[in-house]
């Protein structure tokens, strides 16, 4: 059994069904919804209209039609208004919304560490690539005043740790690509350590040295020697805390 269809053109192009999702009825609207966004058939803003309007259209009861619409309000496509002039309504994007949760799913699907390490080299290397190409004057003035910050705190474990994981996150902003930094978001979450018990003075001094290098290359718009600093710079980190984890346990040491 199916749905009628709610948009009166077909998709482009099949795809995939949505993660953990029976073919329900419901799960079907959804599915609907989301194959109309990426086909640029709806837009932010559009209006689906009301339980009642999308269950006479879709032909199925109001159950199902409310099932649908609280899944979709879940998975931040739409946002739903009550009341006189209410309904369903095409949500505007904001992906950090997800990145936490994108960061839960990976920590509970057992995703080990030297995976997590793989995907924050990548994002990083385009990251500093792109941030040597389009960081502004003011993108700059930020990193070198993380730089200081970070100088600033290396007697404080906890404090230096967190500076860290702020000037990585600096230089994915720099890239002023949106996707990359969402992604660095999840991945930090799973992979950066809230207490870093291996932090020596020595290895700290380390990381400045590597961290005002690598700002020195961005803002002198050198995107290749950026990109291979970067890629030695989240190299070491990535062996570090592949070892230290040891693909077993839950807690991770590693420096940044």
């Amino acid at each position: 059994m199916s749905v009628h269809r709610l948009f009166e053109k077909a998709p482009l192009a099949p795809r995939a069904p949505l993660a953990g999702r029976a073919a329900t009825l419901s799960s079907q609207i959804v599915a609907e919804v989301r194959d109309a966004l990426f086909d640029k058939r709806l837009q932010v803003g559009d209006m689906l209209g009301t339980e009642k309007d999308i269950a006479s259209r879709a032909g199925v009861s109001r159950i199902v039609a409310r099932d649908a619409l609280r899944t979709l309000e879940a998975l931040g496509i739409v946002e739903i208004k009550v009341g006189a002039g209410g309904g369903a309504r095409i949500a505007r994007g904001n992906p950090w919304l997800f990145a936490e949760g994108f960061a839960v799913q990976l920590e509970l699907s057992g995703i080990e560490v030297r995976e997590i390490m793989d995907a924050q080299r990548a994002v990083e290397c385009v990251a500093a690539e792109l941030a040597a190409e389009h960081a502004t004057a003011a993108d700059l003035g930020k990193l070198r005043r993380l730089l200081e910050e970070a100088a600033a705190m290396i007697g404080d474990v906890d404090a230096y740790t967190r500076a860290c994981l702020a000037f990585h996150l600096g230089v994915a902003e720099a890239s002023h690509n949106r996707v990359l930094v969402v992604q660095l978001i999840s991945l930090q979450h799973v992979s950066w350590p809230a207490r870093n018990r291996t932090l020596t003075r020595q290895v700290a001094n380390h990381i400045q040295k590597v961290h005002g290098e690598l700002v020195d290359l961005i803002e002198a718009r050198d995107a290749s020697a950026a990109r291979r600093l970067m890629d030695e710079h989240v190299a070491m980190i990535r062996s570090r805390r592949v070892a230290e984890r040891g693909e077993r346990g839950r807690s991770m040491q590693g420096c940044c």
